[in-house]
């Protein structure tokens, strides 16, 4: 699972909602590192996301900033953890934002039905990757 977070092979195969593909701009998965994300929608237009790696430490947890270019100076903190369960991972993602209207406006962006998508693709890739 942490793989799935950190390769950039793997990202353009889950991340972003259904009916958009992902291009890794940059990805410089360390503390201090930085990433570029760009989701390119059906209609021909394209999201620009990114953010700054505060800490990787394999294979538990990965803290990030979130930024989208459409929003631009608004940054969240996200924080992954990932609990190993035998044979399943546990994730848990938590993102904390500045103000109150900051979470607000990213929600009315249709962030939760996108992230909820994008979790059916991870779902999709780690299926197939456990069928072989």
């Amino acid at each position: 699972m942490f793989a799935a977070y950190t390769d950039p092979e793997l990202i353009p195969q889950w991340w972003g909602p259904h009916g958009t593909t992902a291009e890794v701009d940059y990805m410089d998965v360390r503390t201090g590192g930085r990433w570029r994300f760009v989701m390119h929608n059906s209609d021909g237009s394209t999201s620009g996301f990114l953010g700054a790696y505060r800490e990787v430490s394999p294979p538990e947890r990965i803290v990030q900033t979130f930024e989208w270019e459409g929003m631009p100076g608004h940054v969240a903190a996200e924080t992954a953890t990932f609990e190993d369960l035998g044979d399943q991972t546990k994730v848990t993602t938590v993102s904390i934002f500045h103000t109150t209207e900051e979470r607000d406006g990213m929600l009315g962006s249709g962030m939760e039905g996108g992230l909820n998508e994008t979790y059916e693709r991870l779902d999709e890739v780690l299926a197939k990757q456990a069928a072989g």
